[in-house]
């Protein structure tokens, strides 16, 4: 679909700063709620965001919007990701809204909106959202004075869904014995995510939990690991686990301060979720960007491996098209649908633990069940014009494919920055150095 304004995940970009305007936000709003409104009752929206400064601005001209189309308004505050969709089946809402741009720095925003499933959008409803956003008289959806709708804030929201995620932890386990250093990005789980491993029994060690609206993801979190690392080894934990800003996202740190990959978190779920016969399919959904020796190990388990385009999303739509219920990207966000339909880190990290304790293991021992081919990434930046929209250098790039048949080469357009991604696994790791570094030549010339 010809979008422009939505990306991997939403809308994003620099807040108060087209398109993240209070003016667009509204607009963003007023088409969303049209497009949702259904007859017969009050519809209603649920709002929720990060730690943002912007997020007050933002959660204005959203709540104004929607109120001027007729749909009634439920703040929740900040809360994960994930939970905006479970709060939509929970409250038996219309749409639901995140205002959170994820693991980026606290000068982004964005607004990820889901539908009445709980579902993240698919492309065809966010073109339709863009087009009714690009028209210039959103004013006709204004309902008369008597059907405009009302706010109010839910202040039960957060202690919903944390029963909600406890529930997915195995009946039985507890966490008592464990030292877990948990590091919440200064985002939007820094009030719930503690309180959760605490609960279960866990000693908690704390960190990123005093967001001051600039600090989130600041050398802390998911994107920061090395922070995490540092306190595991301090403190003697006996893990370390680390969310991104929306909380959607986990990465994991052994006991020694290694990190382990996305992959291998992935592969050891995934064979833990089979052993025990809860896998439905026997299959997993993965991206394009997931290392091809994670298909390898599960092959040899009985556990068939399915792709999906980059983005949560698509793993979730992938999923539910082959009533997979486990499917997750190497970057940490990791779908278990018989209890959300979006990536919630704090889920994934009682799968983790819910491992751990029932192996009697520490995690260095379990976390690694198979070697990962070698890898390299590369980004590319471009100014105006993405170059893979030129058709000599698609041809090129098709003509390298076609020649290293035995690596994966992977490049495609980053979904919220002006950068080109490559990826290029093998075996050999200077032939994939030299094959990256082509098609990054590429690029840069052209």
């Amino acid at each position: 679909m010809g979008r422009k304004l939505f990306g991997t995940d939403g809308l994003r970009g620099m807040a108060n700063t087209y398109p993240i305007t209070p003016d667009m936000v509204q607009k963003f709003s007023m088409a969303a709620g049209h497009l949702f409104k259904n007859d017969g009752h009050r519809n209603r929206v649920i709002i929720a965001k990060d730690t943002r400064i912007s997020g007050y601005m933002l959660e204005t001209a959203l709540t104004s919007g929607f109120l001027s189309v007729g749909m009634d308004v439920i703040l929740v505050g900040p809360m994960p990701t994930p939970a905006v969709s479970f709060l939509i089946k929970s409250l038996r809402a219309d749409l639901g809204v995140m205002i959170s741009a994820s693991h980026n720095p606290y000068h982004d925003n964005g607004l990820k909106l889901f539908d009445p499933d709980g579902n993240k959008l698919c492309d065809e409803k966010e073109f339709m959202l863009e087009q009714l956003m690009q028209e210039n008289h959103l004013e006709r959806f204004y309902v008369p004075v008597d059907q405009l709708g009302r706010a109010k804030r839910l202040d039960d929201a957060p202690g919903r869904y944390v029963e909600h995620v406890k529930r997915s932890f195995p009946k039985g386990l507890d966490l008592s014995g464990l030292r877990i250093v948990i590091d919440c990005a200064n985002g939007a789980a820094y009030h719930l995510a503690p309180n959760i491993l605490w609960e279960l029994g866990a000693d908690v060690v704390k960190v990123g939990v005093e967001p001051d609206g600039f600090n989130i993801n600041q050398n802390c979190g998911a994107m920061h690991p090395e922070r995490l690392a540092q306190k595991v080894i301090e403190t003697r934990a006996d893990i370390g686990l680390a969310l991104d800003g929306d909380a959607d996202r986990l990465v994991v740190c052994d006991e020694q301060g290694k990190v382990v990959s996305g992959d291998h978190v992935i592969g050891m779920i995934a064979e833990y979720m089979a052993k025990n016969g809860v896998l439905s399919s026997d299959s997993v959904v993965v991206t394009h960007m997931s290392n091809m020796a994670l298909d390898e190990y599960l092959a040899k388990h009985g556990i068939k491996v399915e792709r999906s385009n980059i983005g949560d999303r698509y793993v979730s739509a992938k999923m539910r098209e082959i009533n997979a219920n486990l499917g997750g990207e190497q970057s940490g966000h990791i779908i278990f649908s018989d209890y959300s339909k979006a990536g919630d880190g704090i889920i994934a990290a009682l799968q983790i633990l819910a491992i751990m304790v029932t192996a009697k293991k520490k995690i260095s021992k379990i976390a690694r069940p198979f070697d990962l081919n070698p890898q390299v990434i590369k980004n590319v930046k471009f100014n105006k014009q993405n170059p893979l929209d030129a058709s000599s250098i698609s041809t090129s790039i098709n003509a390298i494919q076609e020649r290293e048949k035995d690596c994966k080469v992977f490049v495609r357009k980053s979904g919220t920055e002006n950068l080109i991604r490559i990826l290029v696994e093998g075996v050999d790791r200077l032939k994939i150095s030299s094959i990256a570094e082509e098609i990054a030549g590429l690029l840069v010339h052209a």
